[in-house]
């Protein structure tokens, strides 16, 4: 598999990743046997997928249990990027962004990946309370100590922090251009997908002028773009897509041009919908790794065959004129 590099110290990695969160958070099934994910992960390895991304609030901690399972194994072949942050309770989720509580995270997540080093340490959400600064400069602590090598920042939740008026990734930016004045950002985490566009309009270019890594997360629009999702089918309770506005039946049936775009680029490339949903992912510039989640052994294998695709001049003009997506993302 193509490699690609995230951040000014090149760190390595096979240009399609894999997000671990399915197996154990927020999809219906996600607690499926051990064994089935475990395999999923080596199916991954095998096909040059390097970057496994987990958190510790996935489960919460049963990922990154999984994962070390691998690492324990194959460390040398695995980059692995996990996250602090967020502490998940009976009914809420709330930020921790306190230095004496991300250095006790970073050791209780080198305990459960089975590592002494964490290769792209996140933070998964600012703590309103807690000066993103005094965060940052905790993380930075842990890459002096050796625990870790690099610091990212997670932009998936902006949307939903998102008030009235300014672009969709203004705050992320600012926050962004706050701790670069601490510690360097390798990586930053966020949205992207052809039916979630909008980090090209200020995100990504704010990463591509300064070297900084981007990883796509829910790069197949949580699953809709792989055109294996039929309007008005159900999901279970503890499936996200069972409240997310954009999978009722009306909005999936709004939306399915474009799942029959892709398709109509995919059958030039003997290739499936999702690999070219992957595939304009990658396109998007070389220091963008996708990172779509899998919890079966061919869906890791579909996916890692997106890095083998190349679309032309001639498909992302067509994928660029398919109709915006239909519905609310909030």
């Amino acid at each position: 598999m193509e490699r690609r590099t995230i951040g000014a110290g090149a760190l390595g990695v096979g240009a399609v990743g894999l997000g671990c969160m399915p197996m154990s958070w927020a999809y219906s099934g996600s607690r499926q046997r051990g064994e089935a994910s475990l395999r999923t992960v080596h199916a991954a390895l095998d096909q040059g997928t390097t970057l496994l991304d987990t958190a510790d609030m996935y489960g919460p901690f049963t990922n990154e249990l999984l994962v070390g399972r691998v690492l324990k194994e194959r460390r040398g072949e695995a980059f692995v990027s996990t996250k602090c942050g967020l502490l998940v309770g009976d009914q809420h989720i709330v930020a921790n962004g306190r230095p004496g509580y991300v250095r006790r995270a970073c050791d209780a997540s080198l305990r459960r990946l089975q590592t002494d080093t964490i290769d792209l340490y996140q933070l998964h959400r600012a703590d309103p309370e807690v000066p993103i600064e005094e965060t940052w400069g905790a993380m930075a602590d842990l890459v002096t100590a050796g625990k870790v090598r690099a610091l990212g920042l997670c932009a998936v939740g902006a949307r939903a922090r998102r008030r009235t008026g300014g672009g969709l990734h203004d705050t992320t930016i600012r926050q962004l251009e706050r701790v670069q004045q601490v510690f360097p950002v390798a990586a930053v985490e966020a949205e992207l997908s052809v039916w979630s566009p909008e980090a090209l309009e200020a995100l990504l270019p704010w990463c591509a002028a300064r070297g900084v890594g981007f990883l796509a997360a829910m790069p197949l629009g949580n699953g809709f773009l792989t055109g294996t999702l039929t309007p008005g089918q159900g999901f279970e309770p503890d499936d996200v897509r069972a409240r997310h506005p954009r999978f009722t039946a009306e909005m999936m049936a709004a939306n399915q041009p474009l799942v029959v775009g892709l398709r109509r680029v995919a059958a030039r490339h003997g290739a499936t919908p999702a690999q070219v949903a992957l595939a304009w992912v990658l396109a998007q510039g070389p220091q963008v790794v996708p990172i779509p989640g899998a919890k079966r052994e061919r869906w890791a294998r579909e996916n890692a065959g997106a890095a083998g695709v190349r679309l032309t001049a001639r498909d992302l003009a067509e994928i660029a004129a398919l109709p915006p997506a239909q519905g609310s993302w909030d």
